[in-house]
């Protein structure tokens, strides 16, 4: 039997040494020749690029963050009144389940070149582009906790006078937490890649924009150190839901102790 320590060592060090491998893997394909180089970076110049243009790309990476971080908080404001409502009113239920739906089925690259003709260049669109492929995930998720719920744990609470207030906020919530902070774990990578992609069709700043410019300049090893940033950026930002999922969770942690 594994102690939880050594279980917790695998769990680091798996993925590291497969990344390990597919890192090396991926240099002697590009030195042996079997890829050309002027088609494929390795690795180490993927690194270098990264470095040398560390502090231009530092500065794209804060607007393309402040779009997602202002999209992303707005979207799950409007997927949570969406989830409460569809909650509460069974007729709001029928009349927009199958819009939310529905809006997910339109291709973000369609609706980013129509955002940035009504709003222009600036940050409104990116925002809209944001909250329109975040709130989704928060909205299901939500509605999927909140009708998850025992019905006679409810009916307990209204034996006990419970107002529909106290049922929601000591029921509801609490049990449609978990699948909270997983619709919200997969709207903090929608955010990072929605900003990315308004920025491609419009825009001054971000990591959008420097990826336009680079490619088109060929530099296809600027093209995958800018993956790798923003493959970084989405990564922190899924761990800052992780935390803040065990600061509003602690029962949680119990659990696993």
């Amino acid at each position: 039997m594994t102690t939880p320590s050594r279980t917790r060592t695998r769990k680091v060090l798996v993925p590291l040494l497969a990344v390990a491998a597919l890192l090396a893997l991926w240099q002697l394909v590009v030195t042996g020749g079997l890829v050309p180089n002027f088609l494929l970076p390795t690795p180490v110049q993927v690194v270098a690029a990264l470095a040398g243009d560390l502090p231009l790309l530092a500065a794209h990476a804060a607007t393309t963050l402040v779009e997602a971080a202002l999209g992303l908080a707005i979207g799950c404001a409007v997927g949570f009144a969406f989830a409460v409502l569809m909650d509460r009113f069974d007729i709001v239920y029928l009349a927009f389940e199958p819009l939310v739906t529905l809006s997910q089925t339109i291709p973000t690259v369609a609706v980013a070149p129509l955002l940035v003709l009504w709003f222009g260049y600036g940050l409104a669109p990116k925002v809209v582009l944001i909250v329109l492929t975040t709130f989704f995930p928060v909205t299901v998720s939500l509605v999927g906790g909140f009708r998850s719920v025992d019905p006679d744990l409810i009916d307990l609470m209204r034996t006990m006078n419970a107002t529909r207030w106290q049922v929601f906020w000591e029921v509801k919530l609490p049990a449609a937490a978990e699948q909270f902070f997983s619709g919200l774990r997969i709207s903090a990578t929608y955010a990072i890649v929605g900003a990315v992609i308004a920025e491609w069709l419009g825009g001054f700043s971000g990591l959008g924009v420097y990826m336009t410019r680079v490619r088109k300049s060929f530099s296809y090893d600027r093209m995958f150190a800018v993956i790798v940033l923003i493959s970084a950026l989405s990564l922190a930002l899924m761990a800052g839901v992780d935390l803040l999922q065990r600061i509003c969770m602690p029962w949680k942690r119990a659990e696993r102790k």
